[in-house]
This record gives structure tokens, sequence and C-alpha cells, in this order.
């Protein structure tokens, strides 16, 4: 188990360099040559790097981050914030490095583009290797601490669109606004990526009177199970069948022709599934893994060990007898 969780602590690092290049290589190779201020932390040091070229965009990264690291402190917790500081510092680092690199594209368009997307892959890969980079992120969190009103993705918002007005001002240039809507748009949708696969799949709610029927016919002939619920229309005050079913995208057509040759007159609620997991989709398990750290594994073992023990002990009325 130690094993498995070092491997898992090496692995964690390794996609946090890996998402620091990618974030690095938005802000030096696209949005920087371009003076695109794109919001965050990152948009911010682009703004001074533009009224002082002299700046380095990384070590204004770096110096930005260490007072919002010590607002958060007391919020998120030392080791929270030690691996905020181990990343910033990667992020500051490897941004100077790549600003020695020669720009890819000077038409802003693209630059906003592709930027948008070596960002998102950055964002995804943070948040899925539970890492952070501070910046407004963070800073957001101690604000919406101290004004309860306010909830943390809206002081985030709030922070961010100040640095994109100001980066406007500074760069005397309002286009500035809507290149940075292209970057925000684009790295969301790819971070989205990132984090949920490109397999998406759907839920399927199948109202019928049919129910046994659909449901053999798609044990015997759809890749995937189904779970039959009852439910009442209270229109007509009858009971039907309910058929719960999750499907990949490519597998809905197929799921429309079954149901349709048993029961043309079902009724078909098709939702979105952003994220799947058990039998026939990806396993539960991994996920399960990547959340229990060691501390929680420790809290586990103390926990069962107790459990052991009240079993073992004799009970008060005995002892008592």
């Amino acid at each position: 188990m130690e094993r498995k969780i070092i491997w898992r602590e090496v692995r964690g690092y390794f996609f946090m360099l890996v998402a620091c290049c990618a974030y690095a290589c938005s802000t030096s190779l696209f949005l920087a040559p371009n003076s695109i201020v794109a919001g965050g932390i990152s948009g911010l040091s682009v703004m001074l790097n533009i009224l002082n070229g002299k700046l380095k965009i990384g070590m204004m990264v770096i110096l930005l981050n260490i007072p919002i690291l010590l607002l958060g402190l007391r919020l998120q917790g030392w080791k929270f914030i030690f691996r905020c500081l181990v990343t910033i510092v990667a992020l500051g680092v490897v941004t100077d490095l790549f600003a020695y690199i020669k720009p890819i594209t000077d038409n802003p368009l693209l630059a906003s583009l592709y930027g948008g997307v070596c960002q998102g892959i950055g964002i995804g890969l943070f948040v899925k290797y539970e890492f952070s980079s501070g910046g407004t992120e963070l800073l957001g969190r101690v604000v919406a601490r101290m004004t309860p009103v306010l909830k943390i993705p809206v002081c985030v918002g709030i922070l961010d669109a100040i640095i994109v007005v100001l980066g406007a001002i500074v760069t005397e240039s309002p286009d500035n606004m809507l290149y940075a809507l292209i970057v925000i748009f684009a790295s969301t949708k790819v971070s989205e990526v990132v984090l949920t696969g490109l397999e998406k799949s759907k839920l399927c709610f199948i109202i019928t009177d049919k129910g046994c029927e659909i449901s053999d016919l798609l044990v015997h002939k759809s890749p995937r199970g189904v779970t039959m619920l009852q439910g009442q229309g209270m229109y007509t005050n009858k009971g039907h069948d309910v058929l719960l079913t999750c499907v990949k995208n490519r597998q809905l057509t197929q799921l429309k022709q079954l149901v349709n040759s048993v029961d043309p007159t079902a009724f078909m609620i098709i939702n979105e599934s952003f994220e799947v997991r058990g039998k026939g989709f990806q396993s539960l398990q991994a996920d399960v893994d990547a959340v229990i750290t060691k501390k929680q594994k420790t809290v586990i073992e103390s926990d069962t060990a107790k459990e052991i023990a009240c079993a073992k002990s004799p009970s008060t009325e005995n002892q008592k007898d």
C-alpha cells in the first residue's frame, strides 16, 4: 500500500510539471508575445511585463502569489499551501524558460485560441491531480471567506474581470477583452475534456408499458445493462415501467432502434452524462484509490482496528455479570 501511495505522489508531481509546461506555453508562446491579458495572476504578470519589459513574467507569478499563499495559509492549511508553492515555483521557472523560445504566431486571434487550449490542458491536469497554482482561485477563496455574501466562483470571476479590464486599459485595446473571452472559453472546454475524457455518455429514461420485453431485448442485444423502476403517470393515474440505462454516445442510435422495435409509443428522456463509473465504463476503483491519501489510510486502519477490538472484547453486560 505504501508503494502505491508513493507511486501516486510521483505520478501527481510528474503531471503537475506537465501542467506547468502547458500553462507556461500558453503564457510565453501565445499570450504574452501578443500582449493578451487573459485574467489570473499570469495575466496580471503579463500586464506588468507590458508596462515594464524588464520584469520577468515567471518571476512576477511567483512574487505576486506569495502574499496570496500567506493569506490562504490559515484557510487551507500548510500542506495545501506547500503544494501550491511547489507548483507556483515550477510554473514561474518554466514560464521564464519558455520565454526564450520564438513565439509561434503573431495573430492575436489564433494566439488566444491556442493559448486557451494550452491553458485548459494545464488547468485540467492541476485539478485532476489535486494541485493548485494559487492565483485568483485561492484569493477568491479568501475573499469569499471574508464576505460570505459572495460565492467563490463569483469572487474569482470578479477578480479575473478586473484584471482583464485593466489589461484592456494598459494595452489601449478594447479587443483584449474579446481575446480574453476566447482564452477563457477554450480553456474551460479543454479542461473539461481533460477531466472527463472524450467519451461522453447518455443517461436514458424509458417510460413504457412493455418494460419486461424491452429490458429482455436490451440485455440480450445491447452491450449495456438496464434497471427497471416503477412509476405512475399522474394525469392518467396509471402505473408504468421506467427503465434506466446509460449508453455511450455511439450506442444511442442502436438503443432507440431496439426500443422502437418493441414499443413505438415509449417515452424516452435522454440526458447528457459527463462521467460514468462502473462495469462497462471506466473503473470506479481508480478514482477511489486516487482519493485515499496516506492520512485517510491511517484513519481507516485505525477505525478497523477499533472495530476488531470491540468485537473481541466482552460486552459491558457480561463484565457486570
